[in-house]
């Protein structure tokens, strides 16, 4: 049925990953770079905070004026100015004053701390402070965060709210980063038609438009999605079409050797496929294919089986394409019942958490979209294992860990 014998799961990732080249890099606004790859390293040009700052409402003062003072035993300051963010005081202060200060003005000359408001009583030009402090207290130093000249970001990070906090903060407003890869979805099938209310003969709904289509999108690519009838001539053209203006390709269905399967035959006409057939379960017609140095993902037909090819082969390849290396979020539960499986090959086992347990959903065939929804989670059980027993622990995947 395959062009060669069923290659492990394992052995697959190893040789796609092994076939993939960095996306290019481009500068952008920083304003544009969430839930992008950075392509450089950040070195802080600014200390940060950038000056000594109050890290509380209160006052500045000197802090050896209240040592053995107490709530018991208050004290009382002359009040000479007030410093609000944003503003600065020259007024160099000395022993016996005060200057009311907010979170984040800069310390005035000769404060040593800053006394929290609530510890005090102000009347007019005199505050009372019924508490002592210790130099520095309340002071958020310059370079607490970070210095100038820091590293405070390598290359190949994802951008989030922090990540993109702590570039600005040290000074940068544009950044490097990979190129978001733009992919060609080619969904296949003569049958398959837009959804609509009534279907007419053997049309069959094409769903998997919008699940590869949302699945690219989660790995932070660019899908732009077509469809081909089963026809050689027509595959043929859209390969050589859309490799020519989009870093990778990957279609649903046709990748069976059977009447009307014509995906892998073209492939395999004008490139190599090392990978046709996997020891997977659910999505053994799994195929890769080289053509002009673009990696082509072939997926199955069937939903369920597309997803799970997805989620084990292309997943990770498109984000290894953006300079994104992560390690998956696999945690361990109990199985609620027997799970039997084959040894030699990988089973990705449709399950939803329970506490402590994972319960494996009993639904078989690779076209059921309901069990994806109904589950939280896969149960992988490696080529290794012969099955897995009530009660056993075992590997799970969230599916939530997935995205990027």
């Amino acid at each position: 049925m395959f062009l060669s014998k069923l290659m492990a799961a394992s052995e697959a990732q190893k040789l796609i990953n092994s076939c993939l080249e960095k996306s290019r890099i481009e500068e952008i606004p920083l304003e544009e770079a969430n839930q992008r790859v950075i392509a450089q390293e950040i070195t802080s040009y600014l200390n940060s905070p950038p000056f000594n700052r109050s890290a509380m409402d209160g006052y500045a003062i000197v802090a050896e004026d209240s040592f053995g003072h107490s709530e018991n035993n208050p004290f009382q300051l002359k009040l000479v100015g007030n410093i609000l963010a944003g503003q600065k005081s020259g007024h160099k202060l000395k022993p016996g004053e005060a200057i009311k200060i907010a979170t984040g003005a800069p310390i005035p000359s000769g404060a040593s701390a800053v006394v929290m408001e609530e510890y005090t009583h102000e009347e007019g030009d005199t505050i009372t402070v019924e508490t002592s402090v210790v130099p520095g207290e309340n002071i958020s130093p310059a370079g607490e965060d970070f210095k100038q000249g820091d590293q405070v970001l390598k290359d190949g990070q994802l951008l989030g709210p922090a990540e993109l906090a702590i570039i600005a903060s040290a000074g940068y407003d544009r950044v490097k980063v990979c190129k978001k890869p733009k992919i060609a979805v080619i969904i296949t099938g003569s049958e398959l038609v837009m959804p609509k209310r009534d279907i007419e003969g053997p049309e069959v709904i094409n769903s998997n438009h919008f699940t590869i289509k949302s699945m690219v999108e989660s790995c932070l690519s660019t899908p732009d999605m077509f469809h081909s009838i089963d026809n050689a001539q027509q595959v043929e053209q859209l390969f050589k079409k859309l490799l020519n203006e989009y870093d990778a390709l990957i279609t649903t269905g046709g990748t069976a050797i059977s009447k009307g399967d014509v995906v892998v035959d073209v492939a395999q006409k004008l490139g190599e496929v090392p990978i046709h057939g996997v020891s997977l379960r659910p999505g053994k017609p799994f195929g890769f294919a080289q053509i002009q140095g673009k990696p082509v993902f072939m997926l199955s037909g069937f939903p369920v089986a597309a997803m799970v090819q997805f989620d084990v082969f292309v997943r990770e390849a498109l984000l290894k394409m953006q300079g994104l290396t992560r390690d998956l979020l696999v945690i361990h539960k109990k199985a609620s019942r027997k799970i039997p499986s084959t040894l030699g090959r990988t089973d990705y086992i449709r399950a939803k958490i329970e506490g402590p347990l994972v319960r494996p959903l009993k639904i078989k065939g690779s076209g059921i979209i309901k069990s994806m929804v109904d589950s939280d989670s896969y149960i992988i059980i490696p080529e290794n294992l012969e099955g897995i027993e009530e009660g056993e622990e075992c590997q799970v995947l969230p599916y939530h860990s997935l995205k990027a």
